[in-house]
């Protein structure tokens, strides 16, 4: 029987995170052997006690990995102690920033990526549909991009992870199968320890799904990080624990953070207004809809039909909701607010800027925070246009940053009147690319500081910057040098 693996030795059955008299981490998984034998928790949990404790126990630490420290140019653990690694806050989505996460380490791995988890395309649909839940599609793509390739076991853990069942959903299930129970081919490479601590929050994720007989559950193109870290997120009742188990699980180094802007375990539904008064309901289909069949999802302007109007702004919506009536109001994680407090550059990134960037923006308290700190703040100007940003100029992307910071037509008793140079002072325009940069009207936004960065083209998003180019631009800009690790770990 397909079924047959979910027997109760290897079944998770209880968590504990932390003792709220001590905080001390523990977790029953296995008996024997206790899970923090595993060597991915023999470090001290840095980034588990700075993401989670801190909104979690009034009295437990709350800064304890390198950001806490960079503000005074000491360095990270994790690098040269002659080398400065200035801290940066990201906000992106899960695609267009991940070309360039590899070279941004040799610059600094002190970096904290801000998420949305509103995203419902795709695999992560699928998950959200059945077992509801913030959607994680876009967080685990970040940790893989991140995680350790320096080893073959790192390498085979990071396939494994990465990898993406068929389209074909029969086939699909089948190898899902062969996955959970151990017997398909990816798992050759990945120790014992690492395989079974996997293995059992992905067949946890199939007893969730079996719990839900009156959902069919599709496994096609289904993404084997998105399940485990679902599996993660729903035994824990913790999208932060998840994000510990998954940096734990793929090595990322302690000092990068992954952070949702929204601390949460409920399902997120972005909408958006329209400047004609059209109301749309969801990420995707804001961004790249689709027939609501479970596929590849295309990002390329040209797959996709044109907005009715351009974008007034993007919203949280109630689980039901369908008008503006159903606007909600979620909470930024506090730990997002502490870290845009102390970080040395700000950085808003290349990508979706309605659906990927935006979301984030537009929580009460970041606007706030940003606009009265003193450090660069960086504006990664699109290559190319897409479907949210027909028909705009660089100072059109400077005016949709603005306006979500500002919370400019939300709720007029929360709204701010920041001017656009108290949240961007620097843009850095790809070379080539297809976005006008109006230099003119850049400087009657108080934005004087525009940067051409060489670039390279792409088959599928058109002008990118070039990874190198982009990270020196970034290394002049902070006064900080490059540093090439010469030693790889082993």
């Amino acid at each position: 029987m397909a079924d047959s693996y979910l027997g109760p030795s290897s079944k998770p059955t209880t968590a504990s995170l932390f003792s709220p008299q001590n905080h001390s981490f523990s977790l029953s998984l296995f008996s024997p052997p206790p899970f923090t034998n595993f060597p991915f928790f023999t470090k001290k949990p840095q980034f588990f006690s700075s993401s989670l404790m801190s909104s979690s126990s009034p009295n437990g630490p709350s800064k304890l990995n390198c950001f806490i420290t960079q503000n005074s140019h000491s360095p990270s653990s994790s690098s040269s102690p002659h080398h400065y690694q200035p801290s940066l806050l990201v906000f992106s989505g899960g695609t267009a920033f991940n070309g360039v996460v590899e070279e941004l380490k040799k610059l600094t791995t002190c970096v904290a990526h801000v998420l949305p988890v509103s995203d419902d395309g795709g695999s992560t649909a699928e998950i959200v549909r059945v077992l509801g839940g913030p959607a994680v599609g876009d967080i685990r793509s970040r940790c893989l991009r991140l995680s350790d390739q320096s080893t073959s076991e790192a390498l085979s853990v990071r396939t494994l992870l990465g990898h993406r069942l068929p389209l074909d959903a029969q086939v699909a299930k089948s190898e899902w199968y062969d996955i959970v129970e151990g017997k398909h081919p990816l798992w050759k490479g990945v120790s014992k320890p690492y395989r079974e601590t996997i293995r059992a929050f992905l067949v946890y994720f199939q007893d969730q799904i079996l719990r839900c007989a009156d959902e069919h559950f599709s496994f096609s193109n289904g993404s084997i990080g998105n399940f485990f870290f679902a599996g993660a997120r729903i035994f824990f009742r913790s999208l932060d624990a998840a994000i510990f188990l998954f940096a734990r699980v793929s090595d990322i180094p302690t000092d990068s953070l992954v952070l949702p802007v929204i601390s949460t375990n409920d399902r997120l539904t972005l909408g958006c207004e329209l400047w004609d008064g059209t109301i749309i309901r969801g990420q995707n289909e804001i961004s790249h809809p689709s027939k609501g069949s479970v596929q590849t999802i295309d990002k390329g302007s040209s797959s996709v039909p044109a907005l009715p109007a351009r974008i007034k702004r993007v919203f949280y919506m109630s689980s039901e909701g369908c008008n503006l009536l159903h606007e909600v109001f979620p909470s930024v994680n506090p730990t997002v607010l502490e870290k845009l407090q102390i970080v040395d550059c700000i950085i808003f990134a290349m990508g979706s800027l309605f659906t990927s960037v935006c979301p984030s923006l537009v929580l009460r308290g970041i606007g706030e925070i940003i606009s009265s700190r003193s450090c660069p703040k960086v504006l990664l100007l699109n290559g190319s246009p897409d479907r949210e940003t027909s028909g705009f100029a660089a100072s059109c992307f400077v005016t949709a940053i603005t306006d979500a910071l500002n919370r400019t037509y939300g709720d007029p008793e929360n709204c701010l009147k920041n001017t656009p140079n108290q949240y961007i002072n620097t843009i850095l325009v790809p070379k080539d690319g297809q976005i006008p940069v109006d230099i003119e009207i850049l400087a009657a936004q108080g934005i004087l500081s525009v940067v051409t960065v060489e670039s390279i083209p792409d088959p599928k998003l058109g002008v990118i910057f070039d990874p190198e180019s982009l990270i020196e631009a970034l290394s002049n800009l902070l006064n900080a040098p490059i540093y090439v690790e010469s030693v790889s770990r082993t």
